[in-house]
């Protein structure tokens, strides 16, 4: 095996988990982040809305 084909050594540390780095980007991008749930809270409440008038 050459020198430079050696694998990495094993690190002692796992890799990040999947909520970790959703969180991280989550504050890097705190604008968007709070665009989307805005958006998604005004979605929902226009769908509540809607369903109660036409099921009343």
């Amino acid at each position: 095996m050459p020198a430079g084909d050696k694998p990495a050594p094993p690190t002692a540390e796992p890799p990040p988990s999947y909520v970790k780095l959703a969180m991280r980007n989550m504050v890097r991008k705190r604008g968007k982040s709070v665009y989307h749930f805005v958006l998604s809270t005004i979605g929902l409440l226009a769908l509540f809305v809607g369903l109660s008038y036409l099921t009343r």
